[in-house]
């Protein structure tokens, strides 16, 4: 059960240690760590709000590991995925 304080919906989703979307494609692939994420549902929400960040083009999480890795058409501005992650509500660490 998700322990983040968020409404991620995990009282009904398991925690997964396999990437919670994966869309490989040619790009620039960056990988952040975000904490907070602790199921499968955190991992969506996080997913759903780094995807309307302007040029990305696939999303894999990791939630075992606590990490993000964006592929976008071009390298990202750290503060829009920052801001993405915190409208999640989650906080990114690196």
């Amino acid at each position: 059960m998700c322990t983040s304080g968020t409404s991620c919906g995990c009282a009904t989703a398991t925690a997964d240690s396999t990437p919670a979307a994966v869309d490989a494609v040619d790009g620039v692939r960056t990988t952040y760590t975000v904490s907070g994420m602790t199921c499968s549902g955190c991992a969506n929400n996080v997913s759903k709000q780094v995807s309307t960040v302007e040029g990305v083009t696939g999303v894999e999480i990791d939630v075992a590991s606590g990490t993000v890795a964006v592929t976008s058409d071009a390298p990202l501005a750290i503060a829009d995925v920052r801001a993405a992650v915190e409208k999640a509500g989650y906080s990114l660490v690196s």
